[in-house]
């Protein structure tokens, strides 16, 4: 991560928000996105949309929460990128938005731990659920971390979701498959309700990874 400059990490961060956007993932000026950067890590900017974002909205952060940029504030969800970038020293880009299918979940206090497509167990595991709590609020990001110790998205109830990766690509993959899950077995309730995968039929999927 050191060998990737300011500049072309900001590049990803713009491109990441505006494929959110086409994706409808990341309504008006929902969400934030961030990427380990030296010492901290490069936020988008409280109030920017992600959507339409440009190099002036996004700031580069330390592990206190404080803008290194003059007249920059950073997104007020940091202190929950912070956490994440200190207990996962494998993470190195967060992507949290407010993707209707998977906030629909999030709304209804439902997780998606449920092995139901293959794909969504192999790459994905389990997507838990993150107890409600006030946004930008240290109870937030309390209930929240502790499920990063085995996942990499996360629902957060009444909120929206959260995904984690090493790589730019593989945050906005996990979101991709995550979101279209959550649509899939949302739909699946119309034909009255999932076939939920046996524990030796997830256990096979998850041996598959080597």
């Amino acid at each position: 991560m050191f060998f990737n400059t300011k500049n072309k990490l900001i590049k990803e961060i713009i491109e990441c928000g505006k494929l959110c956007g086409e994706k409808n993932y990341t309504p008006g000026c929902s969400g934030n996105i961030s990427a380990r950067y030296r010492e901290g890590m490069l936020i988008t900017t409280s109030g920017s949309s992600n959507s339409f974002l440009k190099k002036e909205y996004v700031t580069y952060t330390d592990f206190n929460g404080n803008s290194l940029e003059k007249g920059k504030k950073p997104s007020s969800e940091k202190f929950l990128h912070i956490e994440v970038y200190k207990k996962r020293k494998d993470v190195n880009y967060i992507i949290h938005v407010h993707s209707p299918y998977l906030s629909s979940f999030a709304a209804s206090g439902k997780d998606l731990t449920e092995p139901v497509m293959a794909e969504s167990v192999f790459y994905l595991g389990k997507i838990p659920l993150a107890k409600y709590a006030l946004p930008s609020s240290k109870e937030l990001v309390e209930n929240t971390i502790v499920y990063f110790d085995k996942y990499d998205v996360v629902l957060m109830e009444n909120h929206g979701v959260i995904a984690v990766a090493q790589t730019m690509e593989e945050a906005y993959l996990k979101l991709e498959v995550a979101e279209v899950y959550a649509q899939t077995v949302l739909n699946s309730y119309i034909l009255g309700g999932p076939k939920v995968l046996s524990h030796d039929e997830e256990q096979a999927i998850l041996s598959l990874r080597g």
